[in-house]
């Protein structure tokens, strides 16, 4: 090093020191991530956490990262707004809860019959939707990245078992983004909460049904004690995804190895947080049936699905005439990327699942 060249005497070491410890302190930055999640909460918070841990020990201390828990800094559900605003640097949450702000914003996290997970990376990674994404995101000096993938969802708790589209009328349901419209056009009162308020919301009546993840987070939030009917597999959220969602500015102007740190930790934390739920929905729910006597139904009544499925078609042909540019080629470019990408699904995983299923019993 040349800095050696300084250290003849004491002399110039002392200058060297002094020298030196500015720039030190200076590659250090200590940035907050606000998220919408309670603190420690079953995959999502802990996987905020952990994403902010990855953050840290990879840059080495260089770049480190404070989470504040939905509430602690600002309400869940403002995350956004406050990296937006300046008074923090990061939010993690989930695009959709952004819809307010651009429609456009929902095709990343999930869509009524839209992308598995597996196909969602794909479009993001591979097929040009992260630029496109980028460009959404543009509008709010932000950029957005995927990092957490919870599969595909589970429908939601309701009071009594459903036997078609007249039990949904009028009933309050705790939904976001696409899916929350699609089931207010098929009669439901949707409104969209951050999870450390749905069960009190429950308790209370103001709701009348709630979906949320999964068994995993569903047995943490208590639904089971105030409802009994779950439908653990849902057709308005295929594949939903988390976001870490940054100031661009503060981003870029980070060194390009911190920058790769926070894209590639991002990329990690999607995948481990889909290994959490898949090892853990089962047991979940094994607890909820066993232990809490929980109704299971795997799937909704055929007209429920089938007004579902008109429902979603009647709002992308929407989007497709919306008056915003950038979300007419959103969802155009989704919906042509989504003809490509299912016949993987439904050509090679799909088949193997219904023979295993059907020829493959481990009982």
């Amino acid at each position: 090093m040349e800095r050696r060249t300084f250290l003849a005497g004491a002399a110039g070491a002392t200058a060297a020191v002094g020298l030196a410890a500015p720039a030190l302190a200076q590659e250090r930055t200590t940035w907050r991530m606000v998220t919408t999640w309670p603190r420690g909460f079953p995959g999502l918070g802990v996987g905020a956490q952990r994403l902010a841990d990855r953050i840290t020990a990879m840059s080495g201390g260089r770049l480190t990262i404070e989470v504040f828990a939905g509430g602690e800094m600002v309400p869940p559900l403002q995350a956004f707004d406050a990296v937006i605003e300046g008074s923090a640097e990061m939010s993690h949450g989930a695009a959709y809860y952004w819809q307010n702000k651009s429609q456009a914003t929902n095709f990343f996290t999930g869509v009524p019959f839209g992308m598995t997970s597996r196909e969602l990376a794909a479009w993001l990674r591979y097929m040009g939707g992260q630029e496109l994404w980028d460009e959404v995101y543009d509008q709010f000096g932000m950029k957005g990245f995927i990092n957490g993938d919870t599969g595909v969802q589970a429908g939601g708790w309701f009071a009594n078992e459903l036997q078609g589209l007249e039990d949904i009328q009028g009933i309050n349901f705790r939904t976001p983004g696409l899916g929350g419209q699609v089931w207010s056009r098929l009669g439901a009162n949707v409104v969209n909460m951050p999870a450390g308020e749905l069960f009190a919301a429950l308790q209370s009546g103001a709701l009348d049904a709630v979906e949320f993840v999964g068994p995993y987070n569903d047995l943490a939030l208590g639904f089971h004690q105030v409802r009994s009917h779950y439908y653990t597999s849902s057709f308005i959220e295929p594949g939903a995804a988390t976001e870490l969602a940054v100031d661009r500015a503060k981003l870029e102007a980070l060194p390009d190895d911190l920058q790769q740190i926070v894209e590639i930790a991002c990329q990690a934390e999607y995948d481990q947080v889909a290994s959490d739920f898949y090892a853990n929905d089962p047991p979940a729910l094994r607890r909820l049936v066993d232990e809490h006597g929980v109704t299971v139904h795997s799937t909704f009544p055929d007209d429920i699905l089938e007004a579902g499925a008109a429902a979603a078609r009647d709002i992308f042909e929407e989007l497709r005439a919306s008056n915003d540019e950038l979300t007419r080629r959103v969802t155009e470019h989704f919906l042509e990327s989504l003809s490509q990408v299912r016949t993987r699904t439904e050509q090679t995983d799909a088949p193997f699942v219904a023979a295993r299923e059907r020829f493959f019993d481990l009982s």
